[in-house]
C-alpha cells in the first residue's frame, strides 16, 4: 500500500464576534502547525459576498501563507477560473511561483463559488461562462507554456510564461472528473460537500483518464470534513459549528461562523436535519479512534491518493488539535 498524503483545505473562517483579520491571522498560524504536522499542502478556497469566509482575494492569502512557512505546498482548492481572465490568473499565479519556488498548486474550478448576482458583479456580466472552462483552461495552459500553441502568443504572461505551476481540476461532479482524465491531470473530487457524487466521478476519472507529459497514472485528492474531538462526544459538539454553517446557506442566511452548541435539535427542523445529514454524508466526526476507523473505511471506498481536510471548527485551539490528530491517525494509517 503506498502512502496516502494528507493536506488542509482552509476556508479562513471568520468566528461570530471576530473579523477577517482575525481569521486570517488564524490562517497563518493553522499553517505553521501544519507544516510541522507534516501535511503534504495547505490550499484556500475561493468564495465571495459570504461574511463567514475571508479568502475572496485568494492569491493575496496565499502569498501570505507562503511567506509564514517554509517547506509546505500552499496553493489553491480553488480559483473559480470563470470569474477571472485566464491571464490574470496566468499573472497572479506566476508571480506566486516566482516568490515561492516549487511550493505552489493552481487549483481550479468552474463553479462561481457565490451567487449570481454576485457572480455578475465579479464578471461585469450575467453570463456564468461555465461552458467555455475546457477553453478556459486550455488558453491558461499555454500561457504557463506558450509551445501548445501553433502561433506565437500576441500577449505573455510574464511572471509566468516557462514556469511550471501543478494545475489541478476540482469538482464536485463528473464534468471537471471527466475533464481532468482526458487532459491527464490530478483530479480533486469535493466530498465534503458533495458525498453522494464521490464515487461515481472517482470511477469516470479514472476511466476517462489518458496519461499526458504531467501524469502518466490517475492521482486523485479527496475533499473531506473531518472533526477530532478528544472523544466521540467532543467531536460531535464541535461538529455544531459546521451543521449550522450549512444551516445557514440552506436558509439562504449566510453568516460568520457560530459556537458550537449542546442540542442541534434545539435548532434544526426534523427535515433539516435529514437534508444536512445527506450532504455531510461523508463528515468524520469523533475521537481519535473512530475518526481512524472511519477515514480507514473511507480511504478503502475511494481508493484516494491524497485526502484534503476541511475542519470548520470555531475554536481556533481545538481546530489545531483536530488536525493533531488527523495526522496522527494517519501516520498510523501509512504505517
Amino acid at each position: 500500500m503506498s502512502t496516502i498524503k494528507y493536506s488542509v483545505l482552509d476556508l479562513a473562517p471568520v468566528l461570530e464576534g471576530g473579523s477577517p483579520s482575525e481569521s486570517l491571522a488564524n490562517s497563518r498560524d493553522l499553517a505553521k502547525h501544519a507544516e510541522k504536522l507534516g501535511y503534504t499542502r495547505y490550499w484556500l478556497a475561493e468564495h465571495h459576498n459570504m461574511p463567514g469566509i475571508a479568502s475572496s482575494a485568494t492569491s493575496i492569502v496565499i502569498s501570505d501563507i507562503a511567506r509564514a512557512t517554509n517547506t509546505i505546498r500552499v496553493g489553491s482548492g480553488g480559483i473559480m477560473l470563470p470569474n477571472h481572465s485566464s491571464l490574470v490568473i496566468a499573472e497572479q499565479f506566476g508571480t506566486l511561483e516566482s516568490l515561492y519556488p516549487g511550493r505552489i498548486d493552481l487549483g481550479l474550478g468552474r463553479a462561481p463559488g457565490t451567487d449570481q448576482l454576485t457572480a455578475a458583479a465579479l464578471r461585469r456580466t450575467r453570463r456564468t461562462d461555465a461552458e467555455d472552462f475546457p477553453q478556459q483552461v486550455e488558453e491558461l495552459r499555454t500561457y504557463f507554456d506558450p509551445s501548445r500553441s501553433e502561433q506565437p502568443l500576441p500577449v505573455r504572461a510574464v511572471p509566468g510564461e516557462g514556469l511550471n505551476i501543478p494545475i489541478w481540476l476540482l469538482g464536485s461532479s463528473g464534468y471537471s472528473a471527466q475533464l481532468a482524465g482526458q487532459l491527464g491531470l490530478p483530479f480533486s473530487f469535493a466530498s465534503h460537500f458533495s458525498p453522494d457524487n464521490t464515487l461515481p466521478a472517482i470511477d469516470l476519472y479514472h476511466r476517462s483518464f489518458k496519461p499526458s507529459d504531467v501524469l502518466k497514472e490517475p492521482y486523485v485528492m479527496v475533499g473531506v470534513n473531518i472533526i477530532a474531538g478528544e472523544s466521540n462526544e467532543e467531536g460531535q459538539y464541535l461538529a455544531s459549528s459546521l451543521y449550522q454553517s450549512f444551516l445557514g446557506m440552506m436558509r439562504n442566511k449566510r453568516g460568520k461562523m457560530l459556537p458550537p452548541v449542546e442540542n442541534m435539535d434545539e435548532v434544526w427542523t426534523p427535515i433539516e436535519k435529514q437534508l444536512l445529514q445527506q450532504q455531510l454524508g461523508s463528515s468524520i466526526i469523533g475521537g481519535p479512534e473512530k475518526v481512524k476507523e472511519k477515514l480507514e473505511i473511507f480511504l478503502g471506498e475511494t481508493g484516494a491518493n491524497e485526502i484534503i481536510v476541511n475542519a470548520q471548527i470555531y475554536d481556533h485551539d481545538k481546530r489545531k488539535a483536530s488536525y493533531q490528530h488527523v495526522a496522527n491517525v494517519m501516520k498510523e494509517i501509512n504505517a
